[in-house]
């Protein structure tokens, strides 16, 4: 009998499932399946445990079997990535056994354990949505409101994560929207919760909340059905229990599902995620050397905040990108006897600029703090123009690869419009940009280019972006929530990367 584990953060295990016992047989074959919800955003540890069943438990309930009371075999761990990676889904792994499991240092093999997986035909389904508003309240002293919607989903710590928006709609009370797309693997299921908020635009980026509702895809489904609105609501300073209900209403005028290739689709079809980085060297980090830097490196080993950034978006992508070889960039610094570089390997190379691995951004970013002078300004058109050559070249070459650039910063960038030039030109190409603001800076231009917080970026010739590729997230935001700034800023990479599939009908290689 096979026992199946998730593995939270925090080593605590929670079985998932047990198999069928398979009598009297070294080479058994499992047919009991276990359903999993895939999270791209997070990295899903599972782990398969095998007993052997006493004889006199065969005709039991596998369910009330006494684990203890079984010989373990051996057990067996893996991200759910590594196989949703594979070409057939199938992935084998070699069974360990710990000595104080078995009772001595027993050597030899203890076996293998194949594991195959599929994707459910519910989690194809995309729903299409027509949302409209009506009387809704106007912020705005002279004119009326410009109001957009995001819908994010409740992750288990019962904090959302916006998963979709619409675009923003001028001086409209009784806004209707584009048809907005939600397939079942970005929400969960049909019956998980959602909140959809709508919010009056704002050029600062502080938006005010109009209103908002909780439903999930079925409830939608009954609302269009029943042709009637839902009221918005406003929850009070009082308390989550105390909820102001308004005039405004939430219309659904349209919801039809269908299935679509699956962002599993593309990576089982041998579709790479490569994963790029850019760090930002500027004197206002402070002194490397100095404990208040936020370059600082804590001769304890706690990671300062660039290093955290690093790992916790690298633990989730390493897994999409075969090679693991990923360019690593620099910006904003002196390097030694060369003038302020705004995009320089951070390898120290002239000539490559991929590392090996995590470990081999973590220690080339350690290796630069000590051989660059910080300096500046901070500029991100360089590195985003830089990133987009590559993904330019991939495209070219046909190779079905998606580039994400995590750029990670403390300051404000004094570059905004070449920025915004350089982001709707890379809008064409399969491209994804991730910002992870650090330090106590106002992140307010940052929040203009994360196309989440209100409308498409438009370039001085007046061109307005294919699509949204930027997330932002301050680092500050997140650190006192369960949430990790890594969900915040991964949730909506895999619709970034439906959408450039789908609009250019790029389909999964079979």
């Amino acid at each position: 009998m096979a026992v199946v584990y998730t593995k939270g953060r925090d080593g605590a295990l929670q079985e998932l499932g047990r198999t069928e016992v398979v009598l009297n047989s070294l080479n058994p074959k499992w047919i009991k399946r276990h359903t999993v919800t895939y999270h791209f955003e997070v990295v899903q540890t599972l782990v398969f445990r095998v007993y052997d069943v006493d004889t006199e438990f065969h005709n039991h309930d596998v369910k009330l079997l006494e684990l203890d009371e079984q010989q373990f075999l051996g057990e067996a761990t893996c991200a759910l990535s590594e196989i949703v990676t594979k070409s057939d889904w199938l992935l084998t792994l070699d069974l360990e056994c710990k000595a104080e499991s078995i009772g001595s240092n027993r050597p030899g093999k203890f076996g293998a354990l194949t594991i195959h997986a599929e994707e459910s035909v519910s989690s194809k389904m995309t729903t299409e949505l027509i949302l409209r508003c009506s009387d809704l309240e106007s912020k705005d002293l002279f004119s009326r409101s410009d109001p957009f919607l995001v819908i994010s989903k409740i992750v288990e710590s019962r904090i959302p994560i916006p998963i979709c928006k619409t675009e923003v709609l001028k001086n409209d009370h009784n806004p209707a929207w584009k048809p907005v797309f939600l397939n079942i693997q970005q929400v969960g299921s049909k019956d998980s919760p959602l909140i959809i908020e709508c919010f009056n635009f704002n050029n600062n980026g502080k938006h005010d909340l109009l209103g908002k509702v909780q439903k999930s895809l079925a409830d939608l489904e009954k609302l269009h059905s029943v042709g009637q609105g839902e009221h918005l609501f406003l929850t009070t300073s009082s308390g989550h229990d105390h909820n102001k209900v308004l005039k405004s209403h939430l219309f659904v005028d349209k919801f039809s599902e269908y299935v679509q290739h699956t962002f599993l689709d593309y990576l089982s079809g041998g579709c790479q995620l490569n994963f790029m980085v850019a760090i930002d060297f500027t004197a206002s980090n402070g002194n490397p050397r100095l404990p208040d830097s936020l370059h600082y490196i804590d001769p304890s080993g706690r990671p300062n905040a660039y290093q955290r950034a690093i790992l916790e978006v690298g633990e989730v992508l390493q897994f999409y990108d075969s090679d693991k070889r990923f360019p690593a960039w620099g910006f904003g610094a002196r390097p030694i006897d060369a003038p302020v570089s705004h995009c320089f390997n951070l390898n120290g190379s002239s000539h490559y600029c991929e590392v090996e691995g995590i470990q081999g951004i973590m220690m080339a970013y350690t290796s630069a703090l000590f051989n660059v002078s910080l300096a500046g300004p901070t500029l991100f058109g360089p590195v985003i123009s830089t990133a987009a050559h590559i993904a330019a070249q991939s495209l070219a070459n046909n190779h079905q690869k998606y580039f994400v650039l995590l750029i990670i910063t403390d300051g404000v960038i004094t570059d905004l419009q070449e920025t915004k030039d350089a982001i709707v030109k890379a809008s064409d190409l399969p491209l994804s940009i991730l910002i992870v603001g650090v330090g106590g800076a106002d992140f307010k231009e940052m929040e203009i280019l994360d196309a989440d917080k209100g409308e498409r970026l438009e370039s001085t010739s007046g061109r307005v972006a294919s699509r949204d590729i930027v997330q932002f997230v301050p680092l500050r935001d997140v650190q006192s929530g369960e949430i990790s700034v890594v969900q915040s800023l991964l949730a909506e990479l895999p619709s970034q990367f439906l959408t450039y599939m789908r609009t250019r009908d790029i389909r999964p290689n079979t």
